[in-house]
């Protein structure tokens, strides 16, 4: 793993840079800078992947759907040669003057240590790296971070420790709140996405795996360095899924996982994708809102989790971004409105621009569930005093609106209060939003990972207790600091939090809440499944839920209408 430098037509190659900790560890980088002589803004990116770990080996799928978008991606001065999942290219950011460092957190690829995702030591080797790269020969002295999911959610945990180096963020898909976005929403274990991403993206990176099919195209020898052996390897690495289950309220665990964002003062662009709705977007809204920044944005796109980070209009928007913040070109992007939105039509989606979150002109419209004719009614339909039930494990129960007359478009915060009952002493409530065409048929959009509906929330009723301080009628902010079982058959009011949306629903179409007591999925099982059998055991989540609808127990969904 010696340093090797060279330089190819439109860069300087340094590999395997060895950057000192303040434990004496060395992490492993690659630096990519520009052939003139000089000092450069510098962008960083720090986590699990493998810096040496090309894109299209490790996610062909995905590459394959990205390079049939966007072919010119597999056609720079080396074919793509340098492309990473989820941060830049170096082949199109080097020549416009920036240093590209690409660098493997402790315990993966070629830096040894304890592997922890997450954690605060990798934190805090995150602010010694950017100090690092702040203070070099070929550095302008400013620092900005960019980069998808793992490398956005390392930019929040960073940035608020202020490092001094650090100029401008920009976290793309990434999650802000370690337990409401990655480990439990709503109180209920995120278990499928981290049981599955642990083996196939991180372990399978780490220091030291010798049995790691994860190939350097540039040497033919494995991304993780020497072999360790199988009992030092075990011991190097945290029981990250153990951590979780362990871990079932928002404590000092999580909160040392969760920055305060408050703290951040550099420019942020955040970018959320509405069709992340179980990891990348509610983190990049709250990240937005939260920040302490004057100097912020927020963007709200469509498509595939890697797509929109490639696509030549976002690389653009990011150069423009770093362009002002890191180079201080006066490009005009101080002046851009604060928020750019895709709104979701069921044929494709349109950009708009609003200065404010939620937006400045919705009205907050009321749909009353009504269990007698499984209806959502606008306010005063709620109808008498009704209730129905359902097997948890079974189909739910759905509530329809009636068929929209114009077409009424629904962009922000979505929450949902419901009166319900168990037949045991918990209930997990699955919220789902879905739009149905006149013939009844569902729309399908196009998802970070999958196909999504409009909108999705979670609730443990256990955990409904509220933080009056956070929450608001439209987004509902619970404390999950206390277990509060239930009386089985007792009535109880619970507010769901459904994270944002934007649709337009046209005439004849109508939206439909399904209400279940496990994971709403399509043919193909989705990525953020709650189906641990040691979190939600057959005997307290398996029992019957009442809903119950009418004048003396008000259920609703608050929906953001956005007048015409």
């Amino acid at each position: 793993m010696a340093h090797t430098v060279e330089e190819t037509d439109c860069l300087i190659f340094e590999k395997d840079v060895e950057i000192a900790m303040r434990d004496g560890l060395h992490l492993r980088a690659n630096v990519f800078r520009p052939t003139t002589p000089g000092r450069y803004p510098v962008i960083l990116a720090h986590g699990v992947y493998g810096k040496d770990v090309h894109f299209r080996d490790a996610f062909k799928p995905q590459w394959e759907v990205l390079t049939g978008l966007y072919p010119d991606l597999d056609k720079g001065a080396s074919s793509g040669r340098f492309l990473r999942w989820e941060t830049a290219d170096p082949e199109r950011w080097v020549p416009d003057g920036y240093v590209l460092v690409s660098v493997d957190a402790r315990g993966s690829g070629k830096s040894p240590g304890y592997l922890d995702p997450f954690s605060p030591t990798e934190t805090m080797d995150h602010f010694e790296l950017i100090e690092w790269a702040g203070t070099r020969e070929w550095s302008s002295g400013k620092v900005g971070l960019l980069g998808v999911s793992y490398f956005a959610i390392k930019q929040w945990q960073v940035a608020a420790l202020r490092p001094p180096h650090l100029a401008a963020i920009v976290p793309w898909e990434g999650a802000s709140d370690f337990y409401r976005e990655w480990a439990r929403h709503g109180g209920i274990l995120s278990h499928g996405f981290p049981a599955a991403w642990l083996p196939r993206q991180v372990s399978v990176n780490q220091n030291g795996n010798g049995n790691s099919p994860l190939v350097d195209p540039d040497t033919g020898e494995r991304t993780t360095g020497p072999a360790l052996e199988e009992g030092i390897l075990a011991g190097n690495i945290a029981d990250h899924m153990s951590d979780l289950h362990r871990h079932e309220l928002d404590d000092d665990w999580h909160r040392e996982r969760s920055p305060d964002l408050s703290r951040i003062e550099v420019p942020v662009l955040s970018a959320a994708n509405w069709g992340g709705p179980g990891l990348h977007l509610r983190g990049n809204i709250e990240g937005y809102l939260r920040t302490g920044s004057q100097r912020k944005w927020l963007q709200l796109h469509v498509g595939t989790h890697y797509e929109s980070f490639y696509l030549p209009d976002f690389v653009s928007r990011q150069k423009r971004f770093f362009d002002r913040f890191l180079k201080d070109i006066d490009n005009g992007f101080d002046h851009e409105p604060a928020i750019r939105f895709a709104v979701r039509h069921p044929d494709g989606a349109v950009w708009r621009e609003a200065e404010s979150w939620p937006l400045p002109q919705t009205r907050w419209t009321s749909y009353h569930l009504d269990a007698d004719r499984l209806g959502l009614m606008p306010a005063g339909g709620s109808g008498s005093d009704a209730s129905v039930t359902f097997e948890a494990d079974g189909d739910g129960v759905e509530f329809l609106t009636p068929a929209f007359e114009e077409a009424v478009e629904f962009t922000g915060p979505v929450a949902l209060k419901l009166q319900a009952s168990s037949t045991t002493d918990d209930m997990d409530i699955f919220a789902v939003l879905r739009l149905l065409d006149p013939d009844g048929d569902e729309v399908r959009f196009t998802g970070a990972h999958e196909e999504v509906p409009v909108a999705r929330g979670w609730l443990r009723a256990s955990h409904r207790a509220l933080d009056p301080h956070r929450s608001t009628p439209y987004r509902p902010f619970h404390t999950h600091r206390r277990i509060e079982k239930l009386t089985p058959d007792e009535v109880y009011e619970l507010d769901v939090e459904i994270w944002p949306t934007s649709v337009v629903c046209p005439p004849g179409y109508r939206l439909a809440l399904r209400l279940m007591g496990h994971d709403f999925e399509y043919e193909k099982a989705g990525r953020m499944l709650h189906d641990s059998s040691m979190d939600r055991s057959r005997t307290t989540f398996g029992g019957k839920t009442t809903i119950h609808t009418g004048p003396e127990r008000e259920s609703f969904l608050l929906l953001p209408l956005i007048p015409a």
